[in-house]
């Protein structure tokens, strides 16, 4: 044997993270796209001119390179929803807070790595409303030679579930701005692109093949901008294996619950009789609040079924089908085994109580001289026009401050009666974490306006939860009954409505984290929030400098 070859080994057995790990390039064209749905053409903002975009492929700890090109007369930035970013913050994506925008005819190097994390998840665009048609797939397999902790399937499909308006999007979310009043709500949603038959519209809608006896992976995705949803397939339970890239103890049910931003990984068997049967794919909504109402129907279709078929049908869930929601929600549970433990903090060095809801402030130029906000901790986060992480970075004064409050100003009832006073404070206001704390945060949803199910997701870290209740948080009884054992791991998390979730993580990620509602409504009317982590000791626990291509704004 050669020595070199002998060497070549040698490296490899001592070093296998070094060959096992791959860069991945890709190149996103960020393009204008004339497309037409419902009947009527639209010029939509794609990557390549494709909705959904394309899918980033990559394996676990390899490093993922993506030049992206601003082709259109927006600025751009795109978020890598779901990856830990660790002492990477500069490929964040969220727009003013990691970044300043893309602007048109620049580019962007996004360059991390997926240390330690695989499964589903998903990019979109971060600025405005772009991420309506601005979003993919993120897909980590695991690592070479290391299998799924389930049975191995015999094929995969990515569902990417989303919104669909007529109108430009951009131009929805401006008028909403400036009246101070709810945007309209979409035309339909979307499984794949399709928006399925409407009023007035035919359309064939998403068609998923499928081979008698064969199991599919269903990456599941809801990439929706507003809407939470329903997903369902006639005649056929489905294998709850993953959420958010975190494996979870398997699980059989009918109904998928998602929020936006969230993914789910789910088995499914083609053990029914050959034929055509129904998926549904419906919101959910317990609060009076305006929504897409439409359901959209597609197919899951047998290899050899006869043409035209009798259609296999489900019943659709209700609109406010809470107790179907806490079905799929209570059933999750981590893996915790040897290989993927649940590392649950147990001791707390920050306790949080954040309240999440809406308020109303005064608007002189809005319809009625008034404007419906977002707040958390009844402040209404006002974006910086400059990145925050680069102010942090270069001690810039006066972008923000780090006086974000531990709890609510002012308690109150917060599931009873609205108090009197609807007005939130303004301010670009941060929380401090040190390096390596424990944090422990309960989202607590309040009724001022109404009461209504908050996704929030949280920026550079996976949290586990804890605990979820309804009614207000009840701090002496209610960590009695927190499981600290195999929460699920997640990065975005439901608040039910009218109750309250407890999570905790690790600030073990220097860097400035965006913490925020899911609902895009929401997170422009001010409901987000952004941590500070400050550096640890030594270059493996510190921030490094910006790259060389950081848009400047």
């Amino acid at each position: 044997m050669a020595p070199w070859f002998r060497a070549l080994l040698l490296g490899a057995f001592l070093f296998p993270a070094l060959v096992e790990s791959l860069v991945r390039h890709y190149k996103f064209s960020v393009v204008s796209k004339n497309t037409t749905k419902l009947c009527a053409t639209k010029s939509i903002v794609t990557v390549d001119g494709l909705f959904p975009g394309p899918t980033l492929y990559a394996r676990e700890d390899d490093t993922v390179i993506v030049t992206v090109t601003n082709h259109v007369t927006d600025n751009v930035t795109i978020h890598w929803h779901g990856v830990r970013q660790f002492l990477t913050g500069w490929s964040d994506g969220p727009a003013y807070i990691t970044q300043c925008p893309i602007q048109p005819g620049q580019s962007y190097i996004y360059n991390f790595t997926l240390t330690g994390q695989r499964g589903t998840l998903l990019w979109h665009a971060h600025v405005s409303w772009l991420r309506a048609t601005l979003h993919g797939a993120i897909v980590i397999l695991p690592k070479r030679g290391i299998p799924y902790p389930f049975p191995k399937p015999d094929k995969e499909k990515i569902i990417i579930l989303a919104e669909w308006w007529k109108a430009d999007v951009e131009a929805v979310i401006k008028q909403a701005t400036q009246s101070g009043l709810p945007p309209n709500v979409s035309d339909t949603h979307t499984i794949n692109g399709h928006p399925g038959p409407v009023p007035g519209c035919s359309s064939q809608g998403y068609t998923l093949h499928v081979e008698s006896g064969k199991t599919y992976l269903l990456r599941i995705i809801n990439a929706a901008v507003n809407d939470e949803l329903f997903f369902k397939i006639a005649g056929h339970n489905l294998t709850i294996v993953e959420v958010d890239a975190s494996y979870v103890k398997p699980f059989q049910i009918d109904t998928i619950f998602i929020s936006p931003g969230q993914t789910t990984n789910a088995l499914l068997t083609a053990n029914q009789g050959i034929g055509k049967y129904i998926i549904t794919l419906s919101p959910f909504m317990d609060a009076p609040v305006g929504l897409d109402n439409l359901t959209n129907y597609a197919t899951l279709r047998y290899n050899g079924t006869p043409t035209n078929p009798p259609t296999i049908l489900t019943s659709v869930p209700a609109q406010n089908a809470t107790p179907v929601t806490y079905s799929f929600v209570d059933s999750l549970r981590s893996l915790n085994s040897p290989q993927y433990p649940a590392k649950v903090p147990l001791t707390i060095d920050h306790s949080l109580f954040f309240t999440v809801g809406v308020g109303v402030n005064p608007c002189d130029t809005c319809v009625n001289g008034s404007k419906l906000v977002g707040a958390v901790n009844n402040v209404s986060f006002v974006m910086p026009t400059i990145g925050l992480l680069q102010a942090y970075r270069y001690n810039i004064s006066g972008v923000y401050t780090v006086d974000f409050p531990a709890n609510p100003p002012i308690p109150f009832n917060y599931t009873g009666n609205s108090p009197s006073n609807l007005q939130t404070n303004n301010g670009t206001r941060l929380y401090r974490l040190s390096f390596n704390s424990t944090v422990q945060i309960v989202l607590q949803d309040t009724a001022v306006i109404a009461p209504e199910n908050h996704p929030t997701h949280l920026h550079g870290f996976n949290f586990f939860v804890v605990g979820k209740g309804l009614g207000n948080f009840d701090k002496n009884k209610d960590p009695q009954k927190f499981n600290l054992v195999d929460p699920v791991e997640r990065n975005t998390v439901a608040v039910p409505t009218g109750g309250w979730v407890a999570i905790r993580f690790k600030a073990d990620n220097p860097g400035v984290w965006f913490l925020h509602c899911h609902l895009e409504v929401h997170t422009t009317w001010g409901l987000k929030m952004a941590f500070l982590v400050e550096n640890g000791k030594g270059p493996n626990e510190t921030l490094p400098p910006p790259p060389s291509d950081l848009p400047k704004c």
